[in-house]
This record gives C-alpha cells, sequence and structure tokens, in this order.
C-alpha cells in the first residue's frame, strides 16, 4: 500500500495495523477483518467473516509506503500528529520508523497551508509523473510485490476549473 501524504491518517491506519499484527490490538471497525456476510436466507444462520470469505491479502503479507512533503518517518509523523497515544506508538516504533517517505510532488500553487521541502526536483509534470513511477517501481521491486495499491490522504488541492489540458 502506497500513500501519498503520510500524516495523521496515513500514520494511524499504517500504526493500527502494525499493532494488530504485533498482537496488541484488535481490528475494530475494520469491515474486513471483523464483519460478516450473510449467505443464503436469514434463517440459513450462514454468516461467514468477510475476511474468511473474500480473497484478501493478510495483514502480514501489506507492505506500506508513501509519499510526504517532510521527511519524517512515519514514527516521527504520527507523534508529530499527536493522535495516537505514545504508548501505542512505542510498541510499534520500529516497524513505523523503517517506513521513510519518497519525496513528494509538490506545487505550492494547488496547496497553501504546506511548506515542506522534501519534494522531488524536476522540472516539468512529465518528469515528476515518470519519477513517481519509478517510486512505485522501486517500491514494487525491493518488497517483492505482485500488485499496489494507492490510498490517498495528502492534502486537498484548490478547486481548478477543467479546462483543455485536462482533455
Amino acid at each position: 500500500v502506497l500513500i501519498p501524504g503520510l500524516g495523521a491518517v496515513a500514520t494511524t491506519l499504517i500504526a493500527g495495523v502494525e499493532s494488530i499484527r504485533k498482537g496488541f490490538s484488535k481490528p475494530v471497525g475494520s469491515l474486513t477483518q471483523m464483519g460478516n456476510i450473510r449467505l443464503g436466507k436469514r434463517t440459513d444462520n450462514r454468516y461467514p467473516l468477510v475476511k474468511d470469505f473474500v480473497p484478501l491479502a493478510e495483514l502480514d503479507d501489506i507492505v506500506f509506503g508513501g509519499w510526504d512533503v517532510y521527511e519524517d518517518n512515519v514514527y516521527q509523523a504520527a507523534s508529530n500528529a499527536k493522535v495516537l497515544e505514545p504508548s501505542v506508538l512505542e510498541k510499534v516504533k520500529s516497524e513505523l520508523e523503517a517506513i521513510k517517505p519518497f519525496k513528494a510532488v509538490f506545487d505550492s500553487n494547488y496547496v497553501k497551508n504546506l511548506d515542506g521541502k522534501h519534494i522531488k526536483e524536476e522540472t516539468n509534470k512529465w518528469d515528476l509523473a515518470e519519477a513517481v513511477i519509478k517510486d512505485i517501481e522501486t517500491f514494487k521491486i525491493e518488497n517483492n510485490l505482485e500488485r499496489i495499491v494507492i490510498v490517498w490522504c495528502a492534502s486537498t488541492e484548490k478547486y481548478i476549473e477543467t479546462s483543455d489540458v485536462h482533455q
């Protein structure tokens, strides 16, 4: 799972998964991990867990990475966000410290409230796109992955009217 924007939301997700993997937490609120699906009629009383019925990746098979405008590793970012208790983060500190962000694509014309310096330096949008593609390929190869899922957690851009370039 690659995540653009390794801030409060992303680091909470990652810390939660790491805590579940280590047995410190339960996946409360996770439909795929704790939810049931009904098969047949209600009177059939068949309610297997979603994770036992649908062919999903196991939590132990998931690898996290991402991009951010700040170079903090996921432990530092989670600590700065102050969403989780320090005692929770300490239990998964080594796993979180190992996740370091790729440099982000960033243009202050689109996001006014950030000033991060951990950004790609390519000169045009095409080269920036190529750099992101290379990051994805590198992550996939280095982690021996079959597929990549990208979950957007970065700041929302400002609204832009569509124009010819969007066609």
